[in-house]
């Protein structure tokens, strides 16, 4: 298993953000909400990339945002093998959702519920088609 998290993962472009953000799905897997995106594979993009995103309005102190992001970065790079994308392209977007800090475990407990959580919306998503 690789557990790294290179710069080709991220979503940066903003037409890609848009695109997530119109056309893509959401639910919450407390204390993140998480918007996904289901596209055909490409061979220049990764098979899953992300945006993490802590928003000022919840968390006022930029050190306790950059931390919340740093954590949630981790967790995910840590857990990321619970993705199931099968001939597929996804851009996933975490939001945190919750008014104050939180500590590891409950980030990455609500990660694992997130992977979790989207490969069932995916899977649900091939049977329909």
């Amino acid at each position: 298993m690789c557990f790294t998290f290179s710069k080709k993962e991220r979503i940066t472009s903003e037409k890609r953000v848009e695109t997530l953000f119109s056309d893509g799905q959401s639910f919450v897997a407390y204390p993140l909400r998480v918007v996904f995106l289901k596209m055909e594979p490409t061979k220049d993009l990764p098979a899953v990339s992300i945006l993490i995103s802590v928003p000022k309005k919840r968390i006022k102190r930029a050190v306790h945002r950059n931390r919340l992001k740093r954590l949630i970065r981790e967790t995910y790079r840590l857990n990321k093998h619970l993705i199931d994308a099968k001939d597929c392209r996804l851009d996933i977007s975490f939001i945190y959702v919750k008014d104050e800090l939180s500590d590891y475990a409950t980030i990455e407990k609500g990660m694992k519920k997130a992977l979790s959580g989207l490969t069932q919306q995916i899977e649900k998503q091939q049977n329909q088609c």
